[in-house]
């Protein structure tokens, strides 16, 4: 990655900010991580693999926990990556134009901020069975995992709230869904994107590092006090500052 205009250990130092914060709160980090590598000039064809190896070295360990605490609800998971890992393999697949990658990646940031600053819970939950639960979770993990091979982003901080919206499961169900749910996506997706582009190890190796140390150090604080609410909003501030400026580069 030698276009980045910052140094890979300063990156690094940052992201191990970002996982701490992230895994704190039970997830991955991906939008993070696209925004701050489109923020220091990644080519396109790098932001969704290094984001996509990232989101697994953060949610491998997230995902362990929540299978040890018995969290994990294997039929719930199902539900969504039957379809998703599917899609996430087709979208990293897929050779995106540079302008239409960098205006999917806007789209896709704004909506996590809309998530983060519009939608804190769930105003009302759905009771869904049968068919339309089997339905409706099949097309969420579908889009989900499409976007989540094309951009990086692994999709958690949009699956989880779903899940509760839908009346599938709670909160720590949400949860360990969704950690499975990215490191499954992100796995896929990185396996597509692997066999066009993979950055150097040595350029990959302080940023794996510092998320993953970011991810123990979360995985240690979320059983204090901390306000995920409050995490999440200032989090928001860097996709902000990423949308703005994939626009301002766009005219």
């Amino acid at each position: 990655m030698q276009e980045l205009i910052i140094s890979p250990y300063w990156l690094a130092a940052i992201f191990l900010f970002v996982a701490t914060a992230y895994s704190s709160v039970g997830l991955g980090g991906g939008s993070s991580y696209t925004a701050l590598l489109a923020i220091f000039g990644a080519s396109h064809r790098a932001i969704a693999p290094v984001s996509l190896t990232l989101n697994v070295a953060v949610t491998l360990m997230g995902s362990i926990n929540f299978i040890r605490g018995g969290h994990a609800r294997p039929r719930l998971i199902a539900i969504f990556v039957c379809t998703s890992m599917p899609m996430a393999y087709l979208g990293g697949s897929l050779d995106v134009d540079p302008s239409v990658f960098h205006w999917l990646l806007i789209a896709v940031l704004a909506l996590v901020v809309a998530r983060i600053y519009l939608w804190r819970r769930p105003a009302l939950t759905m009771e869904l069975t049968g068919w339309p639960r089997l339905i409706v979770a099949s097309a969420v993990g579908a889009v989900l995992g499409f976007f989540s091979g094309i951009v990086g982003i692994g999709g958690g901080i949009l699956l989880v709230p779903l899940i509760i919206l839908l009346g599938l499961g709670d909160q720590k169900e949400a949860a360990a869904a969704g950690a499975i749910f990215v490191l499954l996506n992100s796995l896929a997706g990185l396996g597509a994107h692997a066999q066009r582009y993979m950055p150097d190890l040595v350029d990959l190796l302080p940023l794996v590092g510092a998320v993953l140390i970011g991810g123990f150090v979360g995985s240690y604080l979320s059983s204090s006090r901390l306000d995920h609410a409050v995490v999440q909003r200032v989090l928001g501030v860097i996709l902000i500052l990423a949308v703005i400026l994939l626009v301002m580069r766009q005219f």
